[in-house]
């Protein structure tokens, strides 16, 4: 695929990230000089790669869509080396990474800082898949005596408990209730 497929694929993931929708040929070819044609034979091309589908007159974004390059190698945390020059190839997309269970998948904006020592950050998104058994020390939402919470599970002298991870906060033992709502599967961080 050329640079000029990659540079309007990019466009184009811009723009929807920005308005929520692919705009219509018409639109594209006024701000990129081209033709209404020359822009749907550019769709036809990201159809047949999986980057767009069409339903009626209407074109969406497919599974390739949301696909970010991924590196051909890891990135050291340690001594930095070398790595080779290639861009990566399309293909990682994070919602099949993270996700198992689609349908059985929620996300959660995390508030406070009980959970900071197991890397879990006020304002992280935690992606949870919706169960209600868990093992312990698992990090779990879990509703005790009705209120939710995000924590490890544990037991202490034969009881569940609830462990955070930030000694400033104390074990949560339920008074009436202890039930186990997801299973913290995946963890998104936005830096910026």
């Amino acid at each position: 695929m050329s640079q000029l497929f990659h540079e309007r694929l990019a466009d184009l993931r811009d723009r929807f990230q920005r308005e929520q929708r692919i705009p219509s040929c018409r639109e594209l070819a006024k701000d990129w000089s081209v033709s209404s044609t020359a822009v749907w034979k550019l769709f036809a091309r990201l159809r047949e790669h999986g980057y767009l589908k069409q339903e009626g007159n209407r074109w969406l974004p497919d599974t390739a869509f949301f696909a970010r390059a991924m590196a051909p190698a890891t990135i050291p945390a340690g001594e930095p080396v070398e790595l080779p020059s290639d861009d990566g190839d399309e293909g990682f997309v994070i919602d099949q990474y993270l996700v198992d269970n689609p349908s059985r998948s929620v996300l959660y904006t995390v508030r406070g800082d009980s959970m900071i020592d197991a890397g879990i950050h006020d304002g992280d998104v935690a992606v949870l898949e919706l169960r209600s058994q868990a093992k312990e020390g698992d990090i779990v939402a879990a509703y005790v005596d009705g209120k939710l919470t995000l924590k490890k599970l544990a037991r202490m002298n034969g009881k569940y408990v609830l462990i955070p991870c930030n000694k400033m906060y104390p074990v949560i033992r339920p008074e009436r209730t202890l039930e186990i709502y997801g299973v913290l599967v995946g963890l998104v961080r936005k830096y910026r």
